[in-house]
């Protein structure tokens, strides 16, 4: 059986070596677990699907390392809550595909997956880590997120009254899409092609690594971190991991609701490295 909350429970059960890796990813993640590992590329890891059971796994994790109290940016892709694995795997002579057949999955036979991201902060030999379903990064859309970004840029620099609002207006909607960043444009009688990538930076307020915003993330503590809306989600996800880690570890942990001030409430499942 694999789920999010089984590879939590590895990091526990292994959470010494953190200590030990320079590199995030040079973890010794539960490869049986995995149906894909890559470097530079989203996802870094994908968990397995499983075919029957309560939990469908097919989590995508993103690895994100920092030396200091910081989440470091993102790089082209914009941190969601869960992503449509059709808009990731666009050839199935691709890499992320070949690896998830390899490993048994049949890939589009769950095509929305949850997100979280795998980060790490370090300070004055102190660290923390969370795992953190993407939804406490995406508080709007990715599509609002760009399109209003752009929209900014085109109302400061065309603010010509010359130039039709029909024209600023098909301009942002032409500037809202996210896919269209990571096309590689070539020019006539260049020597080089260029690819456009948006850059992604986390504000201080969803910066889950700050003591000043966050308190409750200890130092050298693991953290698993997931939203609920509801008292009955929020008791459905404490069922979840005392399933997976049995009822005595369960009375070990932490386990605590945190405000974010955009985006609701969210559980923490705290364990001392």
């Amino acid at each position: 059986m694999y789920s999010i909350f089984h590879f939590w429970h590895q990091l526990v059960q292994k959470k010494e070596k953190f200590e030990k890796v320079r590199k995030l990813d040079k973890f010794p993640f539960p490869k049986e677990m995995l149906s894909c590992s890559n470097e530079g590329v989203f996802p870094d890891l994908a968990i397995k699907i499983n075919t029957q059971g309560h939990f469908s796994g097919g989590e995508l994790v993103e690895l994100k390392d920092s030396s200091v109290y910081n989440i470091s940016s993102f790089n082209s892709t914009i941190p969601t809550g869960k992503k449509n694995i059709r808009n990731i795997v666009t050839s199935e002579t691709g890499n992320v595909f070949r690896q998830m057949q390899e490993a048994g999955d049949d890939v589009f036979s769950l095509e929305v997956r949850d997100v979280y991201y795998l980060v790490r902060g370090r300070k004055s030999g102190h660290q923390k880590i969370c795992l953190v379903h993407g939804s406490f990064f995406e508080t709007i859309p990715a599509e609002e997120l760009v399109g209003e970004t752009f929209s900014q840029v085109v109302d400061e620099e065309l603010n010509d009254p010359d130039i039709n609002d029909n024209v600023k207006k098909k301009l942002k909607g032409a500037l809202s899409r996210q896919d269209i960043f990571s096309r590689v444009r070539s020019v006539d009688k260049a020597s080089v092609s260029m690819r456009f990538r948006v850059l992604v930076e986390v504000k201080p307020d969803a910066n889950i690594l700050s003591p000043k915003h966050y308190p409750e993330i200890l130092d050298d503590t693991l953290n698993l971190i997931c939203p609920f809306y509801t008292e009955d989600e929020k008791e459905e996800l404490i069922s979840n991991v005392a399933s997976v880690i049995g009822l005595d570890k369960l009375n070990k942990l932490g386990i605590f609701p945190i405000k974010h001030p955009l985006n609701g409430w969210f559980l923490v499942f705290q364990v001392k490295l």
